[in-house]
């Protein structure tokens, strides 16, 4: 029994290890960089998008003024006309954090009037690379001020290059020793459940 459950601890953690570079090279993109998401300075977020390489996990960060702005996330159609009518979501906050669970588009607008015939939109692409596991089935959210993980997730710096979370690298490593302290329990018949 005892030669059964190290086998199978070895197989999880080995399984924990080859997991762990996913979830931590996830990177947090600030929507404009230094600008942030505004209609000021004329930037260029289909320009900015390009400069990008979006992937699974990462963290999409959109900081505004919440009085002049807001972000909505539309469908393809809904963003090439900016029609704010009917979004799939809305964000409020001036600090709305979205990460990234699926490969395909995602489009974002200012709902306010005027601001996404300006340039206040951005579309984000997450190419399908052949090193993904498999897709995930939506878009988190988080940035209604009743979820606190919405501000958990601090901005990356203001510049081009995406900022990985210093927090991923130690939850991969949480989630490891968790596994294998519940694998032990579970194995050695000292878990109750």
């Amino acid at each position: 029994m005892k030669r059964a459950a190290a086998s199978i601890l070895g197989s999880l953690v080995k399984l924990l290890l080859l997991l762990l570079p996913l979830s931590a090279n996830a990177a947090v993109y600030k929507v404009g960089d230094s600008a942030g998401w505004t209609t000021i300075g004329n930037v260029d977020y289909k320009k900015w998008a390009a400069t990008k390489t979006f992937s699974l996990s990462d963290v999409i960060v959109f900081q505004y003024n919440p009085q002049f702005h807001n972000v909505m996330q539309v469908n393809h159609a809904a963003y090439k006309e900016c029609n704010a009518s009917s979004p799939i979501a809305t964000h409020t906050t001036g600090n709305d954090t979205i990460t990234v669970t699926r490969h395909g588009h995602y489009f974002f607008l200012c709902g306010v009037p005027g601001h996404c015939q300006a340039g206040q939109k951005v579309d984000i692409h997450v190419p399908r690379t052949t090193t993904s596991l498999a897709p995930s089935p939506s878009v988190s959210v988080a940035s209604s001020p009743a979820n606190p993980v919405a501000s958990a997730v601090a901005p990356g710096p203001s510049s081009a290059a995406p900022t990985v979370t210093p927090l991923d690298p130690l939850k991969g490593l949480l989630s490891i020793t968790a596994a294998a302290f519940l694998a032990f329990l579970f194995s050695s018949g000292q878990c109750l459940m």
